[in-house]
């Protein structure tokens, strides 16, 4: 596992650039092929992006919300459909090779979380308003709707679909059973709030980043947190793991992106950024590793970029 430093070392970034505004949430799709990116000036972009970072970049805007488009995911059976979740209310389906929205629900509150059960039959959204909305996705309409009165922050499903995680503004981690929804575990897991979960794709473990700098490593089986990483001085905002679950990516308003074994706990490279980071998203096919922020240019106002590191310097 020594040779990881080396592995990231001599790795170059590319620079992506269409949005007005910045760029709050990247995601690739199932094949790794393409990635989306939403933004607070109301789009989402598809990039086809080239493993060796090659060739002119062609992207298609998504247009169709009227408010920021604060989370996206792709169907993880179909490398071409999208969701997207936004401050309009809505949350709509895409076509990622026509750029047409195929479906569309009007919500109840403002979107702020959006993702996919791991066999893509259903969505689950999060809105300002604490409430979780369960979709259909084939009737593209709400069969759960549950209020929650704490601040949740962010939801997933484990690889399996039996479990369903809600990190929440009082430091707790809620283990919900799916379809039921009935809270199984009350996780402590930090002092602070939790902002941020990932799974693991191998589903041995998931990760919690939370507002006291710290990233726990919890394993799924036995609900205990395992390691800690402790490489960030600033809330955590976005976490994930690579496609082999042997490494983890975390961000904050560090002037780094922090990439730790996951076996070890040890950091083994620092991706240099400018801003608070938004969104990291690992590749699920090869360590090329997404990430967005709140960079400004010399003028202070928004460049609406995001960044992939991974690509071999030529």
């Amino acid at each position: 596992m020594e040779e990881a430093p080396a592995k990231f070392k001599n790795l170059g970034c590319r620079e992506y650039q269409g949005h007005k505004k910045k760029v709050h949430s990247v995601a690739w799709n199932c094949t790794g092929t393409k990635l989306a990116s939403g933004s607070v000036d109301h789009t989402a972009r598809v990039w086809n992006i080239d493993a060796h970072g090659h060739g002119k970049v062609k992207d298609i805007e998504l247009k169709g919300h009227t408010d920021s488009v604060d989370q996206l995911c792709w169907d993880p059976k179909h490398a071409d459909l999208l969701a997207t979740a936004a401050g309009d209310k809505t949350v709509r389906l895409w076509d990622a090779r026509s750029g047409k929205c195929s479906q569309q629900a009007e919500l109840s509150g403002e979107n702020i979380n959006i993702t996919y059960k791991p066999d893509g039959t259903h969505l689950a959204v999060g809105n300002k308003e604490d409430e979780l909305t369960i979709l259909d996705v084939r009737k593209f309409k709400p069969i759960h709707r549950r209020k929650f009165n704490y601040e949740v922050n962010e939801i997933a499903w484990n690889t399996t679909g039996e479990l369903f995680f809600l990190t929440t503004g009082n430091g707790t981690v809620e283990v919900l059973g799916y379809p039921s929804l009935k809270i199984l575990h009350t996780l402590m897991a930090h002092t602070a709030g939790c902002y941020c979960i990932a799974i693991d794709p191998i589903g041995r473990y998931f990760a919690v980043g939370s507002a006291d700098s710290l990233v726990g490593l919890w394993d799924v089986s036995e609900m205990l947190c395992v390691r800690t990483f402790t490489k960030l001085e600033w809330p955590v905002r976005t976490i994930s793991f690579n496609h082999t679950g042997e490494f983890i990516a975390s961000a904050s308003e560090d002037p780094f992106i922090d990439i730790s074994n996951v076996q070890t706990g040890r950091s083994v490279h620092q991706i240099p950024c400018k801003a608070a980071m938004n969104s990291v998203e690992w590749n699920p096919k090869q360590n090329l590793l997404a990430y967005a922020g709140d960079d400004k240019n010399k003028y202070q106002t928004d460049e609406g970029v995001f960044r992939v590191f991974g690509f071999e310097s030529t």
